[in-house]
C-alpha cells in the first residue's frame, strides 16, 4: 500500500490494520518511507491516537524489525526479567535493581538508554566507570549474564532498528508526547530482549515526563495493556518524581551513591522504598517469590549479606570495568576539581523543589547533552542533596555542587538556590507510590 494512503487513513481518524502497520515499519527500516512521510504519520498518530490493537501491532512489528534475543540455549536456570523507568532526576534505581534481582535468582539483560532532556541516562552513569562497555557484542553479553546474572547495556544496532529511526524523527517533529508511540518505543526494545517479565516505573511529578497523574496513569495502563497483548507479562508502578531521588544527581556521583547503597553504607529512604517495591514486583512476575512479603524478604536478604553487591562487582568486571571497582569506587571514578556547598539563603523547611530545573542545572554543568554530539562531563552534578521536609538553618548546605570550574560552580549555586523553596512550616509528606497496575484494563464493548 502507498505510504500516502496509510497517512490519509490515520489523518482522517481511521484505523490501521496489521498489514498497513507492517508496511510502515518496513519503510522505516529500508528507507522506503521518506522522513516527511514518517513525520506525517507520526503527527497523525499524535493527533488521533492508536487503539490497543493498533499499538500492539506496531509494537510487534517494531520488535520484529531486528534481532530478537532467545536465551533458551543458555540454560540460565532463572527467569529473564527487566525493569524500565520513564525517567527522572537522580533515578539510579537500575544500578541496584539489576544485581539485586540477579542475587535473588533472576537473569537481567537490561537494555537502557542515555539522557533524554532533563532526565539522566543509565548508560551515561555506567560510562563513568573506566573500561565498562555499554555496547558489548552479544557474545560478551552472554558471558556477563553467565558470570554475574545481570548486564546493563545499550540498545545495539540489531535490536528494534525501526524504533531508532522513528524516535529520531519524533524528537524533531514535536511528536514525542504520544502515549501509543512511547509505549511502542519502550516495549519493542524490551520484547526484543527476550524477557519473561517486565516491571515499569512510570514517574509522575514536576521532574518527570508525565507531570500529571492522569497522564502517568494512562501511560502505565497502556504499557501493561500492550505488553500483555504482545505476550510479555508486565506490571507498572506509578511513583513520585517531585524531588531528586536519593541524594545525588550527576553520573559518577550517582554511581557512588549506588555503590554506597549496595554496601549498606547509606540508603536514602525513598530510594530504598522504590527499589524494594520494583524488585518485589519483578520477583513475583518471575515466579521467584510467592507474594510481596516473600519477595521483600529476598531483597532485604541479598542486600544484608552482600550478595547483591557481589553481583554488581561481577557485572562491572565482566563488561570490562575494574575488578576492584566496588572496593575502590572513589579512586576509579572521575572527580570534579571544584566542590562547594550550596548555602541555604534562609532557615525553615525544604518545602518544594523545581526538580526538572535541577536536572537542567546538571546539564548546564556539563552532565548532560544540549546536542546529541556533545560529550558528557561525568564528574559534575550535585551530592548530599536535601530532601523535602528537611529542616535547615540559614547557611546550611542544600547540596554540594561538583563542577569543572569556579565560575560554573558559582552559577550552579545560584540556580539551585532558586530551585529549592524553603518555608516556615514543614510540608505535608508526598507518598512515593501513587498507583500499582498489575492487570490489563478491560476492553470496551463495541
Amino acid at each position: 500500500m502507498l505510504a500516502q494512503e496509510i497517512i490519509r487513513i490515520k489523518r482522517d481518524g481511521g484505523g490501521l490494520d496489521a498489514a498497513m502497520i507492517d508496511a510502515f515499519v518496513h519503510g522505516l527500516v529500508d528507507r522506503g518511507w521518506s522522513e516527511g512521510q514518517v513525520a506525517a504519520l507520526a503527527m497523525a498518530i499524535f493527533l488521533n491516537g492508536l487503539s490497543r490493537d493498533e499499538t500492539v501491532a506496531l509494537t510487534r512489528a517494531m520488535t520484529r524489525s531486528g534481532q530478537v534475543l532467545d536465551w533458551a540455549a543458555d540454560r540460565f536456570g532463572g527467569p529473564v526479567l527487566d525493569k524500565h523507568s520513564t525517567g527522572g532526576v537522580g533515578d539510579k534505581v537500575s544500578l541496584m535493581l539489576a544485581p539485586i534481582l540477579a542475587a535473588c535468582g533472576a537473569v537481567v539483560p537490561m537494555i537502557s538508554g542515555r539522557a533524554l532532556g532533563h532526565t539522566g541516562g543509565t548508560l551515561d552513569k555506567f560510562d563513568s566507570i573506566p573500561g565498562y562497555r555499554t555496547a558489548p557484542d552479544i557474545a560478551q553479553l552472554r558471558r556477563a549474564l553467565r558470570q554475574a546474572g545481570c548486564a546493563v547495556i545499550g540498545q545495539t544496532a540489531e535490536l528494534a532498528p525501526a524504533d531508532r529511526r522513528l524516535y529520531a524523527i519524533r524528537d524533531v517533529t514535536a511528536t514525542v508526547e504520544s502515549v501509543p508511540l512511547i509505549t511502542a518505543s519502550i516495549l519493542s526494545k524490551k520484547l526484543a530482549a527476550g524477557l519473561h517479565g517486565l516491571v515499569m516505573d512510570v514517574k509522575c511529578g514536576n521532574g518527570a515526563f508525565a507531570v500529571t497523574q492522569d497522564m502517568a496513569l494512562a501511560l502505565a495502563q497502556s504499557l501493561v495493556d500492550v505488553a500483555t497483548g504482545a505476550g510479555l507479562p508486565t506490571r507498572a508502578l506509578v511513583t513520585d518524581m517531585n524531588q531528586v531521588l536519593g541524594h545525588a544527581c550527576g553520573n559518577a556521583l550517582e554511581v557512588l551513591e549506588a555503590v554506597a547503597f549496595l554496601r549498606g553504607e547509606h540508603r536514602a529512604p525513598r530510594l530504598l522504598q522504590v527499589t524494594r517495591l520494583l524488585c518485589a514486583e519483578a520477583l513475583q512476575l518471575g515466579g521467584l517469590a510467592a507474594g510481596e512479603a516473600a519477595a521483600l524478604r529476598c531483597v532485604d536478604a541479598v542486600l544484608a549479606d552482600g550478595s547483591a553487591l557481589e553481583h554488581f562487582a561481577r557485572m562491572v568486571a565482566a563488561l570490562g570495568g575494574p575488578a576492584d571497582f566496588c572496593e575502590r569506587a572513589n579512586a576509579h571514578l572521575p572527580a570534579a576539581p571544584v566542590q562547594r556547598p550550596v548555602p541555604a539563603l534562609r532557615g525553615g523547611w525544604v518545602a518544594a523543589k523545581a526538580t526538572r530545573d535541577i536536572g537542567l542545572v546538571v546539564i548546564e554543568l556539563g552532565g548532560g547533552r544540549r546536542r546529541a554530539s556533545e560529550p558528557i562531563d561525568h564528574r559534575v552534578g550535585f551530592a548530599n542533596m536535601v530532601s523535602l521536609g528537611q529542616q535547615v538553618q540559614r547557611g546550611d548546605a542544600l547540596a554540594t555542587v561538583h563542577a569543572a570550574s569556579a565560575a560554573a560552580a558559582d552559577a550552579a549555586i545560584r540556580r539551585l538556590q532558586q530551585c529549592i523553596r524553603i518555608d516556615d512550616e514543614a510540608p505535608a509528606p508526598l507518598p512515593l507510590l501513587i498507583a500499582r497496575i498489575i492487570e490489563p484494563s478491560p476492553r470496551k464493548q463495541a
